[in-house]
Parts: C-alpha cells; structure tokens; sequence
C-alpha cells in the first residue's frame, strides 16, 4: 500500500514519511523512533546525540560556498497524535500506518495519517540525507513528546544548539508563515462518587454519540464542530431531570489535543417510564442533529436497549457531575482584539469517565494570552470544584509573542511572494508550537514555522495534500539558500 505513496513527487520527501510512518511513535512512547532517527544519523556519518529527555540533535556542515550563511535549526516533532476510527482495530504500538492516495490528498486507513508532524520529520531527514540542496550549517533537531506535553521542548538545555536561525516545520496551511502561538494548560478533575445497587423495575440503555469530524482542538476549535462529551452531557441531563436517569458508567472522548468524536454511556430508567423515556430523548437527539446538520452530516446518536448493570451512580454526586459538565466552557472563549480572525483563548472538554465509584474529567485550555488562560483555567477549576471535584493545573507551557520585524521573517515574506502568484499569511495561530518554550532557553535565536498543508490533524481524518507538498518543498529548499550571512 504504502508503495504508491513512495511513488510521490517530491520522491526524496515522500520516501523519508514512509520509512518514518513504518516506525509506532505514540507520544510518551518514542523509543523506537528516537532509535530510528539516531541511526539514521550515525548511518550517514554525521555527529548525531540524544539529550538527556530523549531529543536527537543530527548536525551537518554547510555545503561548498555556504559556510558564511548564519546557521539554521531544523525543527520538528517525532511522536504523533494516535487516534482511529471505533470499527478500527490498529494496533498503533506495534504497526506501521497504512497509507493511500485518494486524489490529491494522502490519507490513512481509519486511523491518523502522522502528517503532523512526521511530513516535516521526513523534511529534515531528506536534507540531512542529501548531497545535493544547497544549504548553511545545519542542526537538525527532532524533540519528542510535543503532543502530550512538550517535555521535550521543555527539556532541552540552554547552550546545546549553536544555530541563529530556527526553521519550525510544523504549521499546517502552505500560504502560511507562523510568528506567533498559544500557550496551554491541562486541568484535571477527579472525584469520586458512592455506586448503589440499580433501581428495581428498571431497564438498561447504552447512549452512543459518534460519528462527528473531531480535530485538533487548537486549529479547529473556531469551527464550532460538535464535542462528543458535551453532546452526551446534554441528553443525559435531560433524562436525569425529566425521567430520574440514573448513570452506571461513562467513556467519551480521548486526547487532550483532540475534539472528542465520540462517546458511550450506559444508564437506567424506571420501566414504567420507558415510552416517554425513549419518545424524549428521541425528541432531543432531532433537535442535536438539526442544530448540526451543516457541521456535523455524519452525526450519530443511537439509544438500544442492553444488558443491565450492577451499580449506578448516587444521585446527589450525579447531579453534581452533570451540572459541572454543562457548566464547563467548551470552545472559543474570547477572539484576539488585535489580530483578526484568532482565536485567543478556548478550552477543549476531551475526555470525560466515570466508572466504578471515580469520575475523571480532562481539559485543555489554550490561550495566546497568559493571563486570559488563567482566566478561563480559574473559571474552570471554580466550577469543578464547587461540585466537590479535585482540580490539578499541570503542564502549563508559554505561548510564543509574534516579532513583526524578525529578519527571517523578512526572508521568507519576500520567497514566498516571489514564489507564488499570491501572498502569504503572515498569522499567529492557536496550537501549542514549540517555538514558545525553546525561546526560552534561546532568546536571541530567531524563529519562524512553515509548513504543508494537512487537514483534519489529530483525527482519523487526517490528510495531506500532495501538490501542497510538492509547493513546499521547493520553499523549504530556496529558504535554505537564501539564509542571510553571518554578520
């Protein structure tokens, strides 16, 4: 399968993807692929570490005639976001994606293609591999664990690259040239509940919502698609109120970084009550899918009878929980007043269970502005908390402040333009880049982020267009040959 893909022009790009997407990668899980990459290195003969964090630094010399061009950082992420559809049964820790063509777009079969950012791992590796692209002095650095954490950014030490320029190779639209980003936190909240024996006389439903796009939960929070946790929390609310529902267990949702597309309850109702029960919640399922007709065509939300369950929750702690679900934001919370179109700050209700006496719930909260994310992070952990839930803030990393008068941004202003028949799209963008957190160590180092355009990023619909690819590839080269000189 994975043949017609290395059949693709830019083949030296397309090569490196598939040797890459051969490799399991799941974040927090990189060893393979942090074996991989530093064999690559060694294999070529080129000075190749790993920090201590597990980061592989690969440095080649500049090309003939190149050794006055400032020297460039090479960036991207090795782990990848692993999702797949339900029907699916990939095994992400012990295959290699299935790839195929469907038209101009490179996809996976059911699962996520790893575009992001594997399609700029592949960049630096067919670089790196290279005798011919003309190029300065290069540090090629591949960071681990950029989807879960940023631990690998975070850990890097100051004083380990030497570059003056970095390259980011992880922005997701080809007119795009990144300058700035969001920041974000994880919020958890846990609790827990007292389970009590199911009601006599009762019947068992298993609630399922699926069937909705999902996405990166920084990209494309502006698009309002529907969040299968908080759909869930609305019909089940409903029949808690009117119908006296009672909860036996909850699963939606997975990834921080993911919209949730799907969610699975199992409830009870009185059986006295079960015409009216199911006539409501049929009412309520109508009007969900009405409201998300246009964003949502493929949304499902399916009640069937199943087997009845030992234990439900206890109805204070039940209306405590779904209360605190509804009253949690989900979405664009405010919109930057100084750039148009970005969204400044959102939080993305991803992952909600509750099961055998404990309640989890997991957010991420994102924001350009610090202190509009602890804003919201406050907001949050307030609600939580007033329905007795403990709330951890965990993982908080810096955004990254856009710099106007960045000289390579000049650089790749003026490539572009002459380049193309349009002009690029010189933007902040609201996903958590590395750019922010390696400034930190690296002040004076100068950053920009670019990249192919991919689409549906941290979904099983995932795609990367290939004549994009192609457009950026000859991009990527001419930046290269462009560095400014050292001064």
């Amino acid at each position: 399968m994975n043949e017609e893909i290395r059949a693709l022009e830019p083949k030296p790009l397309w090569n490196k993807f598939a040797d890459l997407n051969a490799v399991p990668r799941p974040s927090k899980k990189e060893e393979r692929v942090i074996e991989f990459i530093k064999n690559f290195g060694n294999d070529l003969g080129l000075e190749t570490e790993v920090d201590e964090v597990g980061n592989v630094i690969i440095r080649k010399p500049a090309t003939p005639g190149m050794e006055n061009k400032k020297a460039v950082v090479l960036q991207s992420h090795l782990d990848m976001v692993h999702q797949k559809n339900s029907d699916s049964n990939f095994d992400f820790e012990n295959q290699g994606i299935e790839m195929y063509v469907d038209g101009d777009w490179v996809r996976a079969n059911g699962t996520t293609l790893g575009a992001d950012n594997g399609l700029g791992v592949a960049t630096m590796m067919a670089i790196l591999e290279s005798k011919e692209i003309e190029h300065p002095a290069l540090e090629a650095l591949f960071t681990i664990d950029e989807e879960t954490g940023m631990t690998g950014a975070m850990g890097l030490k100051p004083g380990l690259l030497k570059g003056d320029i970095l390259l980011n190779l992880d922005t997701e639209e080809d007119n795009e040239i990144g300058i700035g980003c969001a920041g974000g936190v994880d919020i958890t909240a846990s609790g827990t509940y007292t389970e009590e024996p199911v009601p006599e006389d009762s019947i068992a439903y298993r609630v399922q919502v699926k069937g909705l796009q999902g996405g990166h939960s920084g990209m494309d929070i502006i698009k309002g698609l529907g969040n299968a946790n908080k759909l869930m929390n609305r019909i089940l609310f409903g029949g808690y109120e009117n119908f006296g529902m009672r909860i036996s267990e909850i699963n939606g949702g997975g990834l921080r970084n993911a919209i949730p597309r799907e969610s699975e309850a199992v409830v009870v109702v009185e059986k006295i009550q079960k015409e009216d029960f199911t006539a409501e919640i049929g009412k309520a399922i109508q009007q969900i899918k009405q409201e998300y007709k246009t964003l949502e065509p493929k949304l499902l939300i399916e009640v069937s009878e199943t087997e009845a369950p030992q234990k439900v929750m206890e109805l204070g702690a039940q209306e405590l929980f779904l209360k605190s679900i509804y009253a949690a934001h989900n979405g664009v919370y405010r919109m930057s007043p100084d750039i148009e179109g970005l969204v400044e700050t959102s939080n993305n209700v991803a992952r909600v269970t509750v099961k055998n006496g404990k309640i989890e719930v997991l957010c991420l909260t994102r924001s350009s502005v610090d202190s509009s994310k602890t804003d919201l992070a406050n907001s949050l952990r307030a609600g939580f908390e007033l329905a007795g839930f403990e709330v951890e803030l965990s993982g908080a990393y810096p955004g990254w402040a856009p710099n106007m008068d960045s000289p390579i941004l000049k650089v790749l202003d003026e490539l572009y333009r002459k380049m193309n028949t349009d002009e690029p799209d010189i933007a902040a963008c609201h996903a958590g880049l590395e750019c922010g957190i390696l400034g930190k160590n690296y002040p004076e180092m100068d950053m920009i982020s670019f990249g192919p355009t991919i689409r549906g990023a941290h979904s099983p619909d995932e795609r990367a267009s290939i004549s994009s690819a192609q457009k950026y590839w000859s991009f990527v080269l001419e930046v290269l040959k462009n560095i400014p000189e050292k001064k």
